[in-house]
């Protein structure tokens, strides 16, 4: 088993979204940059909410060979690589390539998926994640605190969810950002 994983970019105070919707104080440099594709890059398989697809579908438009940053075109071309399975009861249709839409979370499905898939698989968005947590799926978390407190919005992890963690990588960046690798202790 490859293990799910869960990651995300936050505020110091827990959120990956402000109060007003928007995510632009988390906009990774360079370093961090580079550093998120490197942690992404064996990645075979990302299960998406609606709302974290929809941020995400602009990495599908980019070309990997065009003119953007060097870390931005890197993170294309890993984006594109993967398989995308998008969990949503409202879209009508998903539109990138190497991706499929799912109208609802089976953990037993996604279980068997994460146990026979040749590459990590991990899920992202505050909502689908909180139910793989609840299914008891996920192995491991990276958080990417940001040097910010934003002081309401959207958490990136549930309330009423008690798991214990082991501690097994942390690294800080120049801009600030504390990556934080976390594996969930199992009795």
């Amino acid at each position: 088993m490859t293990g799910l994983s869960y990651t995300s970019i936050t505020s110091l105070d827990g959120y990956f979204v402000d109060s007003s919707g928007r995510f632009d104080w988390a906009e990774p440099d360079r370093e961090v940059h580079a550093f998120v594709n490197d942690l992404v890059r064996p990645i075979g398989t990302y299960l998406c909410g609606r709302r974290l697809y929809e941020v995400m579908a602009v990495w599908d438009t980019i070309d990997p060979a065009g003119d953007s940053p060097p870390e931005i075109r890197d993170f294309a071309t890993v984006w594109q690589a993967a398989d995308k399975i998008v969990f949503s009861r409202t879209m009508a249709e998903v539109t990138g390539a190497r991706t499929r839409l799912e109208r609802q979370f089976d953990p037993n499905a996604v279980r068997q998926l994460v146990e026979t898939a040749d590459a990590p698989v991990t899920v992202g968005g505050a909502e689908l994640a909180a139910a793989a947590f609840g299914a008891g799926l996920v192995e491991e978390i990276h958080q990417f605190v940001n040097p910010v407190i934003v002081g309401g919005g959207r958490r990136w992890l549930p309330d009423d969810l008690r798991i214990d963690l082991d501690l097994v990588d942390e690294r800080r960046f120049r801009n600030g950002v504390v990556y934080l690798r976390y594996g969930v202790r199992r009795p």
